[in-house]
């Protein structure tokens, strides 16, 4: 009978506990599967401000690329050549250089301290000869020639193509990779580039 009585009251604590645990709350499972993503910020608010009137069209994007970079020797704008690209903007050179790499891949910033030091002590001036503009929707990709000199009023010592392209958020245009080489003996301009009458830029 006391055997009978002890089965009896482990049975009776086992189901108590086992209705305990069930009544008990659990986590539920959508909400621990389904915890929201933070949203990403927008484009204009990983990079620097623009000047309005640097990023308002196609045309006035490729000039401020050109301006930012050229002048006398001495430190450069930096912040205003940031504000033109998106976050993960790349620049590309393929110019062969002897005993040097065909191509760099380089970031904004990688640009920024490559070119920065050569600038301090340099007089650099870059600007377009012909920009060869295609457009669709929100992209555009362009084919800029250009000229390069250490005085403005001095020849070209360097001519070249840059790729470019761009990309309009709804508010502004903004670049997002620039790849680049350069003229030589062996690798001329085309006739159809070499002259301003040339130009097709767009808004």
């Amino acid at each position: 009978m006391k055997r009978t009585l002890l089965l009896s009251t482990l049975l009776s604590i086992a189901a108590a506990a086992s209705h305990a645990q069930s009544a008990s709350p659990q986590p539920s499972t959508s909400q621990s599967q389904t915890t929201p993503t933070p949203p990403r910020p927008d484009l204009a608010s990983r990079v620097p401000p623009a000047k309005p009137d640097d990023v308002k069209s196609i045309d006035a994007i490729l000039h401020a690329i050109y301006d930012v970079i050229s002048g006398p020797a001495g430190e450069r704008d930096w912040t205003r050549f940031r504000s033109l690209f998106v976050p993960e903007g790349r620049l590309t050179s393929t110019v062969k250089r002897e005993g040097a790499p065909s191509v760099r891949l380089l970031t904004v910033d990688d640009y920024v301290k490559g070119a920065g030091g050569y600038f301090a002590k340099n007089g650099f001036f870059e600007s377009a000869i012909v920009n060869r503009v295609e457009k669709f929707g929100n992209i555009a990709q362009v084919f800029s020639s250009y000229e390069s000199r250490h005085a403005a009023t001095e020849k070209p010592f360097a001519r070249g193509i840059n790729g470019i392209q761009l990309l309009n958020d709804g508010s502004r245009w903004y670049v997002l990779s620039i790849v680049w080489d350069e003229e030589s003996p062996s690798n001329a301009l085309p006739a159809e580039m070499s002259t301003p009458a040339a130009s097709t830029a767009k808004p």
